[in-house]
């Protein structure tokens, strides 16, 4: 690295080679990993685990006041109350790692109260490590990233993720896909949104979305591309993306556009009754157990759209959330200590 590195940044691309190089050779010989099955079409390996273990135990070392909130082992790790925690996903991808489809990363991102300092991204087939400091910058290996100049939905290539879990409504999703791809050149689906989400920040792509994502799959791939000069948020606009279960993202032309098909589809406008009810309900569930992990109170913890079931226009919440952000603006000097 020609460039002077935040510390904390340095501990994270440390943690993250580690587990690489973990995933590197089990690679070599994928038939001998073990692989369960969390739920339907959601797995975890051996591999995971083990490139979990190695991720928190260097950053524990390094920093053992801070909090940790990873994949596989949620926050059972690391101090329980820190303004600093670190969010971990040791392999993204897993599907694509246990079938020898080399498209998949670590991804590590440290929070300090709530917004993204810190973010390393790390493609160990390919060597590609991209790392992200606030105010600093994105990059990819040792040179600089920027989003792509495309301003025209016609001419931008568009990543996304397909559900896949039992219970997802994949009507709706059908209907968000087709709005999108009759306005682009072409619509891609690897299967690792932190490489995503970093493949807009180099310009590979012009923009992304997908619903269904938790923190550890977005937390630094997003500082990826705000420091690359893209926007992200969720598909109203708004920033709260990070446990919404929705994001999109792209170059600010681009997420603009984006934003105004996709707002149709977000959780804060309700839709009518459905025969995927039950599946909502699931999906409410998981949130408000994410959201709990976070120390969000109970009471907090439900969708804006569950005790009332009516229509919010975009504006309206976008409104709703400027009120709530003036009132919660942080005292002079409170700024991150980086």
């Amino acid at each position: 690295m020609s460039q002077a590195l935040h510390p904390m940044l340095n501990i994270a691309i440390k943690a993250a080679r580690a587990a690489g190089a973990i995933i590197n050779r089990a690679s070599l010989d994928i038939e001998r990993v073990t692989v369960t099955a969390k739920s339907h079409n959601d797995f975890v390996t051996e591999v995971d685990q083990a490139a979990e273990q190695a991720i928190i135990d260097i950053i524990r070392e390094a920093y053992p006041g801070h909090a940790i909130l990873a994949e596989e082992s949620g926050r059972t790790q690391g101090a329980k109350h820190s303004d600093f925690v670190w969010i971990i996903d040791p392999l993204d991808g897993t599907t694509n790692f246990i079938h020898g489809f080399p498209v998949y990363a670590v991804s590590i991102a440290l929070a300090w109260r709530g917004q993204v300092q810190q973010a390393v991204v790390y493609d160990p087939s390919r060597n590609d490590l991209f790392y992200a400091s606030k105010g600093k910058g994105a990059y990819l290996n040792d040179r600089r990233i920027r989003v792509s100049k495309r301003t025209r939905m016609l001419e931008a290539l568009i990543g996304t993720g397909f559900p896949f879990r039992k219970g997802d409504n994949f009507q709706r999703y059908l209907k968000m896909f087709e709005d999108v791809m009759v306005q682009c050149a072409g619509v891609r689906r690897p299967g690792a949104a932190s490489l995503d989400l970093c493949y807009v920040a180099a310009g590979y792509y012009d923009g992304f979305f997908e619903t269904g994502l938790s923190p550890w799959d977005v937390a630094a791939g997003s500082l990826m591309i705000t420091e690359a000069g893209g926007l992200v948020g969720n598909f109203t606009g708004e920033p709260d993306f990070l446990y919404q279960r929705e994001i999109v993202a792209g170059t600010p032309r681009i997420y603009g556009q984006l934003v105004k098909t996709l707002a149709p589809y977000t959780r804060v406008i309700a839709e009518a009754p459905t025969e995927d009810a039950d599946a909502g309900d699931a999906a409410d569930e998981v949130l408000g157990a994410l959201r709990a992990a976070e120390g969000v109170p109970a009471e907090e913890a439900q969708p804006p759209e569950a005790p009332k079931r009516r229509r919010i226009t975009a504006a309206a919440k976008a409104a709703e959330v400027a009120e709530d952000s003036g009132n919660r603006r942080p005292k002079r000097g409170d700024d991150a200590p980086f």
